[in-house]
């Protein structure tokens, strides 16, 4: 394991990309550890993960996200949110975490989020006199509802390598991901109530706006509830639901008169773009477990973990803390596909449901995208700011990461957060 380790720290800092780490990790072992030449089971292996029907759900739902952006739905999903909550201390603060939220619904991508309501909501800080950073860090903390609100990407890659219940890990998701939206709010209302100084102008609330709202948040709330319905109701898979939600948002597209053939050409190429990154990378994942697994290097990091004698909730939280210092150097998805088949049977036998450290791998993962040196959304965000320095985003997002550490202890302290909505439908 120590030669494993070593391998993927050197590969790693060389720069390469993460599906050249994972193919080259397990040709790597291979040649070093195995006495048979296991790389022969490399083809069986790739065609039979990459044939399973699961894996189609991934590039349909980045699609649906990728007509949402360049239909400019989003744009007007965030004005009708900012009517409804923008009157809040906070202002349109707020506006960034609801409407984050909202389209984290329709997308599954923390970075889609986080560009999308980013590229929307900037301008409004000069406007409307916000301190910028606390308002990029309402921004990057949004942007992490992507990957916990249903549709989550990240939620179908753990079920794929872990062999979970995938619309389980959806119904799991929400109340959490909810909560979290809530306690985001309640954080940036605290802190403008003791600082006046961050709040801006905010929207006045009036029965007029809320009316002329309705049209802008109407679609999308029904998109939401057509895809995910159809999942929690037991109608569809989440690939069929997610092939139900790309016909859909096709045609709220051509219902507000954005669909064109030069959109479309711009939403396949995005849309291959990124889900050819992803599904590659998880079937090189799948070959690298295939090494682990064969080489008997999972039974010796279980035995390690045993001999150590520990309680559940020490161990639990050692496995947390760990996860929270990778989150600083690794990329997301690289620490979920290079982790989660090794620690999902520790966690299990350790008398946890692989249900609910799904959705506190999430939850960990949320805090990986904010934290320095990587911090992904907080780049994202930069970049959609277009000026200024990157550390005002890295300390904007500060509050928001204490929100996030909260929101893991209450996981911890109360499981059923995650398990009662499961329980009750399955």
């Amino acid at each position: 394991m120590g030669i494993a380790l070593i391998l993927l720290f050197v590969l790693i800092a060389l720069g390469l990309p993460i599906a050249a780490v994972l193919g080259w990790l397990a040709v790597s072992l291979d040649w070093l550890i195995s006495p048979l030449p296991l790389q022969r089971a490399f083809g069986e292996i790739a065609w039979s993960h990459s044939i399973e029907f699961t894996l189609v759900a991934i590039p349909m739902f980045i699609m649906m996200g990728e007509i949402m952006l360049r239909s400019h739905i989003a744009d007007r999903m965030y004005n009708g949110v900012a009517a409804w909550i923008g009157w809040l201390p906070g202002g349109l603060m707020h506006a960034n975490i609801g409407a984050s939220a909202l389209f984290a619904a329709t997308s599954g991508s923390s970075v889609a989020t986080a560009a999308t309501i980013g590229t929307t909501a900037m301008p409004q800080v000069d406007r409307h006199g916000y301190s910028e950073r606390l308002f990029l860090g309402s921004l990057a903390a949004g942007g992490t509802l992507g990957i916990l609100i249903p549709p989550s990407i990240n939620m179908i890659i753990f079920g794929f390598l872990t062999d979970t219940s995938v619309p389980q890990l959806f119904v799991a998701g929400l109340i959490p991901g909810i909560l979290l939206a809530i306690i985001f709010s309640i954080t940036i209302i605290v802190l403008c109530v003791a600082a006046p100084s961050l709040d801006g102008r905010r929207s006045p609330l009036s029965v007029k706006a809320l009316l002329q709202s309705l049209p802008d948040l109407a679609p999308p709330l029904a998109l939401f509830i057509l895809v995910i319905g159809s999942i929690y109701a037991g109608w569809a898979t989440p690939t069929e639901a997610a092939s139900i939600g790309v016909i859909a948002s096709m045609g709220l597209a051509a219902w507000y008169g954005k669909l064109s053939w030069e959109m479309m050409v711009e939403v396949f190429i995005g849309t291959v773009r990124t889900s050819s990154m992803m599904i590659l990378i998880t079937i090189l994942a799948f070959l690298l477990n295939f090494i682990i697994g064969a080489t008997g290097m999972l039974s010796v990091v279980n035995e390690l973990v045993q001999g150590l004698e520990w309680s559940p909730l020490a161990t639990m939280l050692m496995i947390l803390m760990m996860y929270l210092i990778l989150g600083m150097f690794m990329d997301t998805l690289a620490m979920i596909v290079l982790t989660i088949p090794i620690v999902t049977p520790i966690v299990v036998g350790l008398g946890y449901d692989p249900v609910w450290f799904g959705v506190m791998m999430v939850l960990v993962a949320e805090t990986s995208v904010l934290t320095p040196p990587i911090g992904m959304l907080c780049y994202v965000v930069q970049g959609v700011r277009g000026r200024g320095e990157l550390i005002d985003v890295f300390i904007g997002v500060l509050p928001f990461i204490t929100t996030l550490m909260l929101m893991i202890g209450l996981m911890l302290a109360a499981p059923q957060l995650a398990l009662w909505l499961p329980g009750l439908l399955y």
